[in-house]
């Protein structure tokens, strides 16, 4: 049965950082929100697209040619192989992010966190 997300409530059940959570399923994708604060490390996912949208604060979505910055509202989609390293440099940033089912989110499986459903 369909139900709504309210994402402020999500938010609320959690405190770790760079740690997903899973907000919703479709389609075989992962709706998943985070809390970050500094920088993330280098690394790309060689099977899927990523989505990025900032729900609040500011991050910097780093590539090796350029820099995005971003602020809440803002969404980026990083394409499947590319490599890129979100910073939250200024303070917590809330973000949503969408995957494909499984994929780790440190684009290696031995050293990825698992989304924890809320």
């Amino acid at each position: 049965m369909a139900s709504k997300v309210t994402l402020s409530d999500k938010f609320a059940l959690f405190d770790e950082q760079w740690a997903p959570r899973l907000a919703a399923r479709y389609n075989g994708n992962e709706v998943r929100i985070a809390k970050v604060e500094g920088e993330f490390h280098w690394h790309s996912h060689p099977d899927t697209d990523e989505l990025f949208l900032v729900i609040e604060g500011e991050l910097d979505m780093e590539f090796k040619d350029r820099t995005e910055a971003m602020i809440a509202g803002d969404l980026i989609v990083v394409p499947k192989g590319t490599e890129h390293r979100p910073c939250a440099r200024k303070g917590e940033v809330k973000l949503l992010v969408m995957d494909a089912d499984g994929t780790p989110n440190t684009g290696d499986e031995a050293t990825a966190s698992k989304p924890v459903e809320l």
